[in-house]
C-alpha cells in the first residue's frame, strides 16, 4: 500500500510517500480501506518534533490519527463491525495510528459508523476536534441544559463544534471571535457573538456557568472573572493550563485540562448529530495524499480557514 512516513523529525521535506506492507487486523482491530485523513496542528507539530513526539517511538512511521473509509477485515473478537461497514475514527492518540496511508488497522472501540448524512471528509475530519469539544462540554464541564457557556475562540476548529455542542445539550452559548466571524457564528446557533478587540470581555459578558477556552494564556485568565462564583473553565491549549489554573485558584474558580480520548461511542453521538443537521464541520480545502507537506505548510500558517483533509 501507498503511505506517508516520515524518517527524521523536522520539516515538511522530510515526509515521503513510500510503498510499504499492509497491515493485518489482530484481536479486536478493524481493517479499513482508508479514503480520507483529517490534518491537525498536532500532526506537523509532532512530525517537527514537538506535540506527541515523545509518544512516537522509533522511526520511520506513519503520521496522521483521524480516517474515514470502508471495513474490508475484522480480528477475532469483533462483533460491532463487519466487511463493507462504512466508519470512522479517532485512533491511538497519542501513541501512533497511521492515518496517512492507504490501509489502516483500528481498535474497533475507537471506531463508529459513517452514517449516509455524514459526508466521507467531513467524517475524516471530525474525530479530533469533535471529541475534544464534546469531552470538554460533557465529560470535564458536565454541562447542562439552560446554562450559559461561553467559547473562546468560538469560530476555531473546536469552538465551532463546542458551539453547536452546548446548543444542542440546551444551553445558551456565548462566543469570542473577530466582526468578521459573527454571521458564521450566528448561523451555528451562537446567542451572542462579542468581539475580542472591542474591550474587555468581563464588561460585556457575566454570569458564565462553563468557559471552554480554546485560546489561553492571558486571553484565558481575563476571562475567568465572566464565570459565576465556583464556575468552571476548561482549558484545551496544554501549554498555558497549568498557568491558567494558578491564576483561577485564588479567585474562587475552578480550571480543568483536556486532551482528547479516543471514543467510539461518543464518535457515534457526534455523526447522529451530524447526520440529523445538528452539527457541522467547517471543511477546508482537500488535498490529494501525495500533498502532506502543503496540508502541513497550510496548517502551520495559522490562516487556514476550515479543516484540512486528505483525500486518499
Amino acid at each position: 500500500m501507498k503511505a506517508i512516513r516520515l524518517h527524521a523529525f523536522g520539516g515538511p521535506e522530510n515526509l515521503r510517500l513510500e510503498e510499504v506492507d499492509q497491515p493485518c487486523p489482530g484481536a479486536g482491530e478493524v481493517l479499513l480501506r482508508n479514503r480520507a485523513a483529517g490534518v491537525n496542528p498536532i500532526d506537523w507539530k509532532t512530525c517537527a518534533g514537538g506535540g506527541a513526539s515523545a509518544f512516537i517511538g522509533e522511526l520511520p512511521f506513519i503520521p496522521g490519527w483521524e480516517c474515514a473509509g470502508t471495513v474490508v477485515a475484522v480480528g477475532s473478537g469483533v462483533e460491532a463491525f463487519r466487511s463493507g461497514d462504512e466508519v470512522f475514527g479517532f485512533l491511538r492518540f497519542p501513541n501512533p495510528a497511521g492515518c496517512f496511508a492507504e490501509y489502516v488497522v483500528a481498535p474497533a472501540g475507537q471506531l463508529a459508523r459513517r452514517p449516509p448524512g455524514l459526508e466521507l471528509h467531513a467524517a475524516a475530519g471530525l474525530g479530533l476536534a469533535g471529541l475534544t469539544a464534546f469531552q470538554a462540554l460533557h465529560d470535564k464541564g458536565g454541562v447542562q441544559a439552560g446554562q450559559r457557556v461561553l467559547v473562546l475562540a468560538a469560530a476555531g476548529g473546536v469552538g465551532h463544534l463546542a458551539v453547536q455542542l452546548a446548543k444542542a445539550a440546551g444551553a445558551e452559548v456565548v462566543g469570542t471571535a473577530s466582526s468578521a466571524n459573527q454571521e458564521f457564528l450566528q448561523r451555528l446557533g451562537c446567542d451572542q457573538v462579542v468581539d475580542y478587540h472591542h474591550g474587555a470581555l468581563t464588561a460585556r459578558i457575566n454570569a458564565v456557568d462553563l468557559i471552554i477556552d480554546g485560546v489561553g494564556g492571558q486571553t484565558a485568565i481575563d476571562a475567568l472573572p465572566c464565570l459565576k462564583a465556583g464556575g468552571l473553565m476548561v482549558t484545551l491549549p496544554s501549554v498555558t493550563a497549568a498557568q491558567v489554573s494558578a491564576a483561577a485558584e485564588p479567585q474562587g474558580y475552578r480550571v480543568e485540562g483536556i486532551r482528547a480520548q479516543p471514543n467510539g461511542r461518543q464518535l457515534g453521538q457526534l455523526a447522529e448529530l451530524a447526520a440529523a443537521g445538528k452539527l457541522q464541520l467547517s471543511l477546508g480545502q482537500v488535498l490529494p495524499l501525495a500533498e502532506v507537506a502543503e496540508a502541513f505548510r497550510l496548517s502551520a500558517s495559522g490562516h487556514q480557514r476550515g479543516k484540512l483533509i486528505l483525500d486518499i
